[in-house]
Parts: structure tokens; C-alpha cells; sequence
């Protein structure tokens, strides 16, 4: 048995695209004091507001691909106990 070792570099990129939001100034300015009392900036808490901002989306869209699985199930009424234990 023979062991061969080798090395693979593995580059990634990052493609970061710039953005222009307009907003009150008194809002920004605002802004810029909380992230600052957070020791962050608003590039960063815009990032992770548009990260969650998507999960969110990704969520609702698997909630409603689930629900369409199992749009077969019927629940119906209520069951008594020995149907519930039953064994199929």
C-alpha cells in the first residue's frame, strides 16, 4: 500500500458589490452612533441584515414545500386512544 502526498490549494473569491441607499441623514448619522456603540459598522449590519433577510425567505419556501408534501394528510377527527395505539 503506498501513500501518496500532495498538497491542493484552494482559491476563493469573494465578489463584494457596492450599493447606494438613499435615507434621512439624521437617520444615518443615528445609525452610525448605535453601530459604533455595538463596535460595528453599517456595511456589517447591513450584511447581516440581508443574510437574514434571505434565511427568512429560504424558510417561508421550505415551510410551504413541506406543507405541499403533506397536503395528503388528513387528521379529520379525533381519535380515540385504541386508535391511536393501533399497529398497522
Amino acid at each position: 500500500m503506498s501513500f501518496e502526498a500532495y498538497t491542493r490549494f484552494i482559491y476563493t473569491t469573494f465578489m463584494i458589490k457596492n450599493i447606494t441607499f438613499s435615507a434621512d441623514e439624521a437617520l444615518i448619522e443615528q445609525a452610525r452612533r448605535c453601530a459604533m456603540a455595538e463596535n460595528t459598522t453599517l456595511n456589517d449590519l447591513f450584511r447581516g441584515w440581508l443574510a437574514l433577510y434571505v434565511a427568512q425567505s429560504a424558510a417561508a419556501d421550505q415551510y410551504d414545500a413541506l406543507m405541499a408534501r403533506l397536503s395528503y394528510v388528513k387528521a379529520g377527527d379525533k381519535f380515540s386512544r385504541e386508535e391511536m395505539n393501533e399497529r398497522r
